[in-house]
């Protein structure tokens, strides 16, 4: 078999896409010959039809100019996925970026006075509203929030850290690596499991510059356990002169045990306890776009504004638009329950989710699919991205087995669907977890189990 040139299946794809510039069909072309060359080498293909040839090339030209950053539908049950991107945003939120996306706006200038402004405006007011916090400062994640604090407070300087604090993050980005790059002086207090008072106090010296407190967001000690509180630190703090900074993680501005869940320290709760700096991502519990959030005493937070490393880690406008808006929704509890998805998705209940997945049955079934099993299944979600370790969130899912398809191979077409179905693969079922799922994805995704069953040739 004869494998077309580069230029003759240039040539094909202008023909069955004439409204295409003829520059944008190279690299599809190669991919095409590539794979007829490797088909002949493997497989001994000796022929191919014009058909299968045209679809390739389509195939192909649709594969290389589709966006490498796209939709995903999440079926996992993990709510704050850190590899599918984390708190989904508000659709109505977008809204607002359509407004400010292909237009000027205010970003660094001052309406009123009529002359050049500050980017933190936008969200620093209703930050200080939400929180009572004096002061408040907005950067690109809250690695960098940490970074930047710890490098203003105490560069060259001790900073005190309990050893059971010393938490490693996604990417293995470890808090002692964080105090190094900002240029202080780990000293570590207490043991794994516990860490008194005490330990803090004996170890504070002539070069102490800051005492640390972190959040164990993405895991717990449990058993034979002590650490010093806030409200400790803040008063050891205020007795020795020292800064006392807290890094939440996942910070949240609702209190969960309200609603029957776990405890999480809420945003509010450790500036009232006294706190010099708290810093918190903006697209965990928060619900929001990434962002790391620095809030505190107003000159705590203006020496932190005025660091070089500010400029360099600074929030887009995009990200400004979209945390304003998330943030005026928390002015009322309720709105944010039920406009944020993350916080939607948390406090779901679970006869809800079962509604949902049996929809999403009745949808998978309606299509006569060659199915061995379709059944739904109790399952258990996370809240996810670091964020309540212990807690496991009661929920419901779809679990399915296609004829001579296992849950692996079917899990493998999936991702590679348009859009990409991220799912459960266990050992006999795929399961689809429902309290992540968007309405128009319980449609979606027996459309595309379906058209892998058609691609197969699978009939039921």
């Amino acid at each position: 078999m004869r494998i077309p040139s580069v230029h003759e299946l240039k040539e094909r794809l202008a023909k069955l896409l004439p409204e295409v510039p003829f520059s944008f069909f190279t690299e599809p072309a190669r991919m095409v010959a590539q794979t007829l060359r490797e088909k002949k080498l493997k497989e001994g293909l000796k022929t191919i039809s014009d058909k299968e040839l045209d679809r390739l090339l389509l195939k192909a030209f649709e594969d290389y100019h589709r966006p490498h950053l796209r939709r995903v539908i999440n079926a996992t049950g993990i709510i704050i996925h850190t590899n599918l991107g984390r708190a989904p945003l508000p659709s109505a939120a977008i809204i607002h970026l359509l407004d400010i996306g292909p237009h000027y706006s205010n970003l660094e200038y001052n309406l009123e006075e009529g002359k050049r402004g500050s980017r933190y405006e936008h969200v620093e007011g209703i930050l200080r509203e939400l929180t009572n916090a004096e002061g408040a400062l907005v950067v690109n994640n809250n690695a960098s929030a940490v970074l930047i604090s710890l490098n203003t407070l105490a560069q060259g300087k001790e900073v005190i850290v309990s050893r059971g604090e010393l938490v490693e993050i996604g990417g293995s980005f470890r808090i002692p690596e964080v105090m190094r790059w900002a240029g202080c002086i780990l000293k570590e207090v207490g043991t794994t499991n516990k860490t008194h008072l005490h330990d803090y106090e004996n170890a504070i010296n002539e070069n102490t510059a800051l005492l640390l407190k972190v959040h164990k967001s993405n895991y717990a000690i449990v058993g034979f356990t002590k650490e010093v509180s806030t409200e400790e630190l803040v008063a050891l703090g205020k007795k020795r002169g020292l800064p006392v900074m807290e890094d939440l993680g996942s910070g949240c501005f609702i209190d969960f045990s309200k609603y029957g869940l776990s405890k999480e320290p809420t945003v509010q709760e450790v500036v009232k306890a006294g706190v010099d700096v708290v810093t918190f991502s903006g697209d965990k519990l928060l619900g929001g776009p990434q962002a790391g959030i620095i809030l505190g005493k107003k000159e705590f937070i203006e020496r932190i504004r005025k660091n070089p490393l500010n400029r360099a880690i600074r929030i887009d406008k995009f990200t400004l638009a979209m945390l304003e808006y998330i943030l005026k929704l928390y002015r009322d509890e309720a709105i944010a329950i039920n406009n944020i998805p993350v916080l939607e998705m948390i406090f779901s209940k679970p006869d809800d989710i079962k509604k949902k997945a049996q929809r999403l049955k009745r949808n998978i079934n309606a299509l006569g699919l060659p199915l061995e099993d379709l059944k739904i299944v109790q399952t258990t979600a996370k809240t996810g991205g670091g964020a309540l370790p212990l807690l496991d969130l009661p929920s419901y899912g779809v679990a399915l087995k296609i004829k001579d398809l296992s849950p692996q191979g079917l899990h493998e077409r999936l991702r590679k669907a348009n859009p990409p179905i991220i799912a459960i693969a266990e050992e006999d079922y795929l399961v689809f977890d429902a309290r992540c799922l968007f309405d128009q994805d319980l449609n979606i995704i027996p459309e595309i189990l379906k058209q892998i069953c058609n691609e197969l040739g699978f009939t039921s």
